[in-house]
C-alpha cells in the first residue's frame, strides 16, 4: 500500500524527502491497523460517525451553552465560529490542494470500518480539522470547558487512523489547521481575557467574611434565583431580599437603611435603580449580573458570582463613573448607557415582547420595526445649531470595538462621556446600519463621535422619548448630560 500523492508539482530535489515521508506515514498507518486498542470497537468508530456534518460539535455547543453561564455562551459561540472557518478553508482550499488518495483498507479489520466511506480527496483531515478547531475555540474563551472537550476532540481526530480513512498525517495537518482557525477568530474577535483593564481607582469598603451586613435585592423576573443561591452559600451571614420588579425600588430603600453594603441581582434596570440607591446613602454595591445583556457587571468583569463574594469577603472595591442627565424637574443617572431618537422605541419594543419570545428575539424585532418605519428625525439644538437626529448614544466610558466584536468598555472611570450621533436624512435604516459598521471613532455627513464630560440639548418637544439602561422615559426643553467622576464604589476582585 502507498500513500499515492501527485508529485509531479513538486521540485526533483524535494521529491525524494516527500517519498521518504509519504512511506513513514504508511508504515505508522500500517502499525496503527494491526495495533490492538482495547475497548475501541464499540466507541471510535460511532464517535467518528457521529462527528458527520458537524453534528457532534453543534450537540456539544448546545449542551455547553445550556449552563447558562456567560463565559459557557461565549466558549460554544466561539467554537462553532472556528469550525465554521475550518469547514470553509478544509472545503476550499485544503482539499481542492493536494489530491491524495485515501487508505486502502486491507490491512484494517473489517470492524473497524465505516460502513460508509468517504469519497472526497484524503488531505487534510476534516473531521480532525473541525474537532481541533472546536476544542481550541472553546478553549480560548474557557480553559475548563476546553478541558471537558479536548478528550473527545481528540479522540474523534484518533478515529480517522483508527477506522482507515485517513493516514496519521492527513489528521496532523487537519489539526493544526483547526487550531489555526480558532487563533484566526480570536484574531477577529478577541476574548474577554485578552482585553486588560487599566488599573482602577481602588476604593474602601467593608471586608465581610461572612457577608454579614450585606442585604441584596434580587429581581425575581430576572430568572435570578441560581445566581442568589450560589451567593448565599458563599456568604451565609447575607440577607437576601427577592421581589417583583415593580417592587425593587422600594425594596431597595428599606435593604439601604440596614445593611452595610448594598447587593443586587437583575438586569442593566435593576442595577441602574440600585446604583442610584447605593449614592444615596454612601453604600458600597455588590452587583450580580441577572438580565438578558448585563453590560455594566460584565465590563466590570464580574460574571462569576463566586469573585463577587471573594470580593466581599476580602473588601476589595473599584470606584467607577456614574452619567447623569437632568430635565427641568426630571433627573436621574446612568451606568451604561443615555440615548434619544429612535433606540428609545427600540426599547419599548423589546420591553413589550420579551416576556413572549425571549430578550434577543424581542431586540431583534425592535430593531426591524425602528430600520422599516416611516417617521421624521428628531429636531434637537446641539453646539448652538438645530439639528436633525435619528440617534444620539451617550455611553458612560469610551466604548471600543474589538475586531469585529461590539462594542466593549475596558475602563469605567475614564471620566469621560461617549457621544455619537447620527444624522437625519431620507433613509434611517441605511444610515444606521452604516454608522453600526464604521464604529465609534468616525467622523462623516452621516455620523459622528466625540467624548465630552458635559453636553447640553435644548429645543426637545414635549414627550420626547429617552432611553436609560434599559428604561424608558419622556423629557421635554432643555436637557443637560453630565460625568459624575468615581461616583460609585462597586465591589469587584482587584487581581
Amino acid at each position: 500500500m502507498s500513500a499515492d500523492v501527485d508529485l509531479t508539482a513538486v521540485p526533483k530535489s524535494g521529491r525524494r524527502a516527500l517519498r521518504a515521508l509519504l512511506a513513514a506515514d504508511t508504515r505508522l498507518f500500517e502499525a496503527a491497523a494491526a495495533w490492538h486498542w482495547p475497548g475501541a470497537e464499540r466507541v471510535l468508530p460511532r464517535l467518528s460517525r457521529s462527528a458527520n456534518h458537524g453534528v457532534l460539535w453543534f450537540a456539544t455547543a448546545a449542551a455547553i451553552a445550556a449552563s447558562r453561564t456567560p463565559r459557557a455562551r461565549r466558549a460554544a459561540t466561539r467554537g462553532i465560529a472556528s469550525l465554521s472557518l475550518a469547514s470553509v478553508t478544509i472545503n476550499t482550499l485544503g482539499k481542492r490542494s493536494v489530491r491524495r488518495a485515501r487508505p486502502v483498507l486491507d490491512t484494517v479489520p473489517a470492524v473497524r470500518q465505516l460502513k460508509r466511506q468517504p469519497i472526497t480527496t484524503s488531505f487534510p483531515s476534516g473531521h480532525a480539522a473541525s474537532a481541533a478547531a472546536f476544542a481550541a475555540g472553546v478553549a480560548l474563551e474557557s480553559p475548563r470547558w476546553g478541558a471537558v472537550v479536548a478528550p473527545v476532540a481528540f479522540s474523534v481526530a484518533a478515529s480517522r487512523v483508527y477506522t482507515g480513512v485517513h493516514f496519521p498525517s492527513d489528521v496532523l495537518a487537519g489539526a493544526a489547521l483547526g487550531a489555526g482557525a480558532a487563533f484566526a477568530v480570536r484574531g477577529l474577535v478577541p476574548t474577554r481575557a485578552q482585553i486588560t483593564p487599566p488599573p482602577r481607582p481602588r476604593a474602601e469598603a467593608p471586608a465581610l467574611p461572612e457577608g454579614e451586613g450585606l442585604v441584596v435585592v434580587a429581581n425575581r423576573a430576572s430568572g435570578s434565583s441560581d445566581r442568589v443561591r450560589v451567593l448565599q452559600a458563599a456568604l451565609p451571614g447575607a440577607e437576601i431580599v427577592e421581589c417583583e420588579p415593580q417592587d425593587v425600588p422600594a425594596e431597595l430603600e428599606k435593604a439601604a437603611a440596614r445593611a452595610r453594603a448594598l447587593g443586587v441581582c437583575g438586569g442593566d434596570g435593576t442595577v441602574n435603580a440600585a446604583a442610584a440607591t447605593a449614592m444615596r446613602h454612601g453604600l458600597p454595591l455588590a452587583v450580580l449580573p441577572g438580565g438578558t445583556l448585563n453590560h455594566f457587571a460584565y465590563d466590570l468583569r464580574l460574571e462569576d458570582e463566586r469573585k463577587v463574594a471573594d470580593a466581599v469577603r476580602a473588601g476589595e472595591a473599584v470606584r467607577v463613573d456614574v452619567g447623569r442627565f437632568a430635565a427641568g424637574r426630571q433627573e436621574g443617572i446612568f451606568v451604561n448607557t443615555f440615548s434619544l431618537g429612535v433606540y428609545p422605541e427600540l426599547v419599548r419594543v423589546r420591553e413589550r415582547w420579551s416576556k413572549r419570545i425571549g430578550g434577543w428575539p424581542a431586540g431583534l424585532l425592535g430593531a426591524m420595526k425602528v430600520l422599516r418605519a416611516d417617521r421624521h428625525p428628531l429636531e434637537v439644538e446641539l453646539g448652538g445649531r438645530q439639528r436633525p437626529l435619528w440617534l444620539l448614544f451617550v455611553g458612560n466610558g469610551m466604548y471600543h470595538r474589538m475586531g469585529l466584536a461590539p462594542g466593549r468598555r475596558t475602563d469605567l472611570a475614564d471620566g469621560l462621556l461617549d457621544v455619537r450621533v447620527v444624522h437625519g436624512s431620507r433613509r434611517p435604516a441605511l444610515r444606521l446600519l452604516a454608522a453600526a459598521a464604521a464604529g465609534p471613532l468616525t467622523r462623516s455627513p452621516a455620523h459622528a463621535a466625540v467624548q465630552l464630560n458635559r453636553l447640553r440639548l435644548t429645543g426637545l418637544a414635549p414627550g420626547t422619548p429617552l432611553a436609560y439602561d434599559g428604561e424608558v422615559t419622556e423629557v421635554e426643553g432643555d436637557v443637560l448630560v453630565e460625568k459624575l467622576p468615581e461616583a460609585l464604589t462597586v465591589y469587584r476582585p482587584l487581581s
